[in-house]
């Protein structure tokens, strides 16, 4: 905690989509230093792209958590390998979108903590967005659905995995001083809009990405190029080398008795 805060107060880290194998290779090499340095309470990160770009598997899960994430959320490739699946409902720290059809998996979880001394709850909440993607359930009214028990005083963090600007600030005012955190994912580009809004929720528009920052959101530029100016959907490989690695991300403090967030700063951690 910075000096002078109460200690009810706890830190809290949102990390970017963690794009295939540089982007775990660079969450195991700087995690462990980030986390001695700023202690954070709870992690979270978004771990769709960990398997060479698209999906992910058991091993990039286990070597997320092992590296210090406490809930992996998911997004609109979370199903790209099947063999995935029946992770999704055996590993409860790993999460899919809530609004999507009934099938493997949770779109959210309870968890407690120990925290100096004390037990602290936290709600973890993975949604997806529909504007400029797959128009699947309404994300507000999935939301709504979590039976939330106000006299728990879980901090509530919720990954909105959406491509939309607009859809996901008008998910932040939707949920403000109801939730946390509302942070996006999706797009790999770190906004520059964080904020705590006006009841207390503190909002992002996107984490960013951790993984090689000097390609095509993380993809190989040459491909991206080659899809755009051809107009051919040319497979999408993860960039597997580049110049510049980074973890990027929010850390947010929060006030577990008013729930309330007082600071959010963003994470941008190179190699």
């Amino acid at each position: 905690m910075k000096p002078g805060l109460q200690n009810t107060h706890v830190k809290i880290a949102m990390l970017g989509d963690v794009m295939g194998e540089p982007g775990l290779k660079i969450l195991e090499k700087l995690l462990p230093g980030f986390i001695e340095k700023e202690k954070p309470d709870f992690i979270m990160a978004n771990g769709e792209n960990t398997a060479g770009g698209f999906g992910t598997n058991e091993n990039a899960v286990k070597r997320m958590i092992d590296s210090g994430i406490d809930i992996i959320t998911g997004g609109n490739h979370i199903w790209e390998k099947r063999e995935v699946w029946p992770l999704l409902d055996s590993e409860l720290r790993i999460l899919r979108p809530l609004n999507y059809p009934q099938g493997p998996g949770r779109g959210w979880i309870e968890v407690e903590k120990e925290i100096r001394g004390k037990k602290t709850r936290f709600l973890a909440v993975n949604l997806q967005g529909r504007e400029f993607m797959n128009p699947i359930d309404c994300p507000f009214k999935a939301f709504d659905s979590i039976e939330v028990n106000p006299e728990r005083k879980s901090i509530i963090i919720v990954d909105f995995h959406a491509e939309s600007s607009r859809e996901k600030e008008a998910l932040g005012f939707y949920l403000d001083g109801r939730a946390g955190i509302v942070a996006g994912t999706h797009t790999h580009v770190q906004t520059a809009d964080e904020k705590i809004l006006p009841k207390g929720t503190a909002y992002i528009s996107d984490l960013g990405m951790t993984g090689i920052i000097d390609t095509v959101i993380g993809i190989d530029p040459k491909i991206c190029m080659d899809r755009v100016k051809k107009q051919v959907h040319y497979r999408m490989e993860a960039a597997a080398e580049g110049n510049i690695t980074r973890i990027q991300g929010i850390i947010v403090e929060i006030d577990e008795e008013s729930l309330r967030a007082f600071s959010i700063e963003r994470i941008n951690l190179q190699a």
